[in-house]
């Protein structure tokens, strides 16, 4: 009887493995297809014309980029002048010191000659308790201004001291490590200004491990020798190109990346702003966006643009990715549980019937029905119940799916010419993808279910400062 029950288990759960995977690769093949029909219209719209429309429009809307700091001592000045360097007619740069324990702040006081200004501070969203405002009393950094607060334990309560500052009908919410392209901010307020419903726009984003920076501008982008930062890059390049623009073509966009995003002022704060508690800050912001235009029945648009925008720094040790990624799992599961009202809820229209249950199927439960299937796997091959021949022609399609997705990816990058000049940089990518699969991948399942046991458990998180290794400064 035991035996039988065992079987059938293991037979009814075959079916399942099937199915999903079944799903989940007709789910790909579809983002693909919608990628390539949204970036295909998309192309038709030059950077010299955006950049005009933009410039001739009566009315250029104000755009403040908040960029919470926390110990961030060692690059903080490269970072602000990249920052500065950006083209743009009308622009603010928040740097949110987050309660610092280097010099960070001092190094800003220092460099750009910032003195502390009167200022009348209005609480519109929770955060940790605000300590003063700096401006310049250099006329070449007047766009510049610095928030200093008692550290809130998550970047999303950095931003909220930000919001509570800035007063612009836009804001870029970016990390102060990231490096942005030059007509960044053009090519994000282009879609709001094309469709006023478009509420946030997600920029593509890049590793910047193995670039090199000088004067706040990468004037050598490469991609890392290191295998993680590589892995990571072609993840992010499958997430933007393929994911996220495939999900835009609908309108069912999960997520705009916490390290570049552009967003509506007004909707974030009406929406409560970002979860002082949440580790999933960025998706879990969207979430609420979308959420408040469904509750008062505001048309909204979410949109990706395939324009390179930013080039982050990724963690390039595994105690760094571990930390990241545990984060990231911690932050996803809780967004399901603090969300749930809203999976299959058709009051949230493609939030509730598209985007929410593609997440809870294919992110949030993947990590789970991996981990259960590779024990699974190692039961069976122990008792001797493996059909091995079948194994291996599975193990082959599965593995050649993914090998070609990627590949797919890192073509299409080459051929719009995004990232990189040299044919030696796509190649490192193309091997990459060859070992994606059976080293980084179980990596980031592991991760993930740290996470969520961290969060089940209510174990304490903090939010730390990311090792600098990766990227090379140039004299």
């Amino acid at each position: 009887m035991l035996e039988l029950i065992r079987d059938n288990i293991l037979y009814f759960y075959g079916y399942i493995v099937f199915f999903y995977s079944l799903l989940l690769i007709s789910t790909y093949v579809m983002l693909l297809i919608m990628s390539y029909k949204y970036s295909k219209n998309y192309k038709r719209w030059t950077d010299d014309y955006i950049k005009h429309m933009v410039d001739s429009t009566p009315y250029v809307p104000g755009v403040s980029i908040v960029a919470p700091a926390f110990n961030e001592s060692k690059t903080i000045i490269d970072n602000v002048n990249s920052l500065l360097n950006l083209e743009y007619p009308n622009f603010e740069i928040c740097i949110v010191n987050d309660g610092s324990k280097d010099d960070t702040l001092q190094k800003l006081i220092d460099n750009f000659d910032l003195v502390e200004v009167s200022f009348e501070y209005v609480e519109r969203i929770h955060c940790a308790p605000f300590r003063h405002l700096y401006r310049s009393t250099n006329f070449k950094y007047q766009r510049l201004v610095v928030v200093d607060k008692v550290n809130g334990g998550t970047k999303a309560d950095a931003v909220n001291a930000g919001l509570n500052v800035i007063t612009n009908p836009y804001f870029i919410n970016t990390d102060v490590d990231c490096v942005l392209s030059r007509d960044a901010i053009y090519h994000c307020v282009f879609p709001a200004l094309l469709d006023d419903s478009v509420i946030a726009v997600s920029g593509t984003m890049s590793m910047s491990n193995g670039s090199t920076i000088k004067d706040g501008v990468l004037v050598d982008v490469a991609p890392s020798s290191q295998p993680i930062p590589l892995f990571q890059d072609l993840e992010y390049k499958r997430s933007f190109l393929v994911g996220k623009m495939g999900w835009s073509y609908i309108n069912a966009m999960n997520n705009v990346s916490g390290g570049y995003g552009l967003f509506n002022t007004e909707v974030v704060i009406a929406a409560g702003g970002y979860g002082t508690d949440s580790f999933a800050e960025d998706m879990d912001m969207l979430t609420r966006m979308i959420a408040y235009c469904c509750d008062f029945k505001r048309p909204y648009r979410v949109v990706q643009i395939p324009h390179n925008c930013c080039w982050t720094e990724g963690p390039s040790s595994l105690r760094m990715i571990y930390r990241q990624r545990v984060r990231w799992g911690r932050g996803l599961i809780q967004l399901m549980h603090q969300h749930h009202r809203i999976l299959f809820n058709p009051r949230y229209k493609r939030l509730g019937l598209i985007t929410f249950p593609n997440t809870f199927l294919f992110e949030f439960l993947a990590p789970v029905i991996e981990s259960v299937g590779f024990f699974t796997f190692l039961y069976l091959a122990f008792t001797g119940a493996v059909n091995w021949s079948t194994f291996f022609v599975m193990f082959f399609a599965i593995y050649s799916f993914s090998y070609m997705l990627s590949s797919f990816v890192v073509f299409y990058d080459f051929i719009q010419g995004k990232s990189y000049t040299s044919i030696r940089s796509y190649i490192k990518l193309f091997i990459a993808a060859l070992f994606e699969p059976i080293i980084y991948h179980p990596i980031i399942v592991y991760c993930s279910l740290v996470g969520y046991y961290k969060y089940i458990t209510k174990q304490k998180a903090v939010w730390v400062s990311m090792e600098r290794k990766g990227m090379k400064k140039a004299e």
